[in-house]
């Protein structure tokens, strides 16, 4: 355990520049997107294009692809939080394009067996073809993640929920590939998606209004 530390200590010393920029652009796009703000997908867009190179680096090549998926992702997602521009005489706040909603079991039961079967083929092909680093737990962070993405982008509620098991899976394969403050990073999300859940579902309930924090 000792080592363990002491080697995890020296790996943060020496994270680069970038790693810590993509991190710190990545905790403000959570932190944004639990309040709606829309702002979250420009933080977004630049975290992913760091982390793109990074984990192409460190042989974690799904995890690079997932990053330029999320690049694609940001552009959708501020497409669709927008929101309505309205006049300049009207004071009222802006009002999201979309609004919190939530999956019925069904639609969840078929997203992981069709995560679950996209893993395995891509895992296997992975640890076949190529010099991938851990081909399933990539397999399976990156075919949750593209579809927990969308989810985010669409308002389902539930997705707070996936990324809960994503990040928590995520957090093993970043520590083993040495990159501990990223790592440190998906420990924080784990905590943030939880406050996540609650803060989407009380908009929803009417607790809170939907979509004011939004602003283009």
């Amino acid at each position: 355990m000792l080592d363990f530390l002491v080697t995890a200590q020296q790996q943060l010393l020496a994270t680069s520049l970038w790693e810590l920029l993509a991190v710190l652009l990545s905790a403000a796009y959570l932190l944004l997107a639990l309040r709606e703000n829309s702002l979250c997908w420009y933080c977004a867009l630049a975290s992913t294009a760091i982390y793109t190179g990074l984990f192409w680096d460190v042989s974690l090549l799904m995890e690079s692809g997932l990053n330029a998926y999320y690049m694609a992702m940001a552009v959708y997602g501020w497409w669709q939080w927008r929101g309505s521009k309205g006049s300049a005489a009207d004071s009222k706040p802006q009002k999201s394009a979309i609004e919190i909603s939530c999956w019925p079991l069904q639609k969840h039961l078929l997203a992981w067996v069709v995560i679950a079967v996209l893993t395995l083929v891509s895992g296997s092909l992975l640890a076949n073809n190529t010099t991938a680093a851990l081909p399933y737990l990539d397999s399976f962070t990156t075919w949750g993640s593209v579809l927990t993405t969308w989810m985010v982008a669409r308002k389902i509620l539930e997705n707070w929920l996936y990324w809960i098991v994503i990040d928590g899976v995520s957090i093993f394969l970043y520590i083993d590939r040495g990159l501990y403050l990223t790592s440190l990073l998906f420990v924080a999300y784990v905590i943030i998606v939880v406050f996540g859940f609650f803060a989407w579902r009380k908009r929803m309930s009417g607790g809170e209004p939907e979509g004011l924090a939004a602003q283009s």
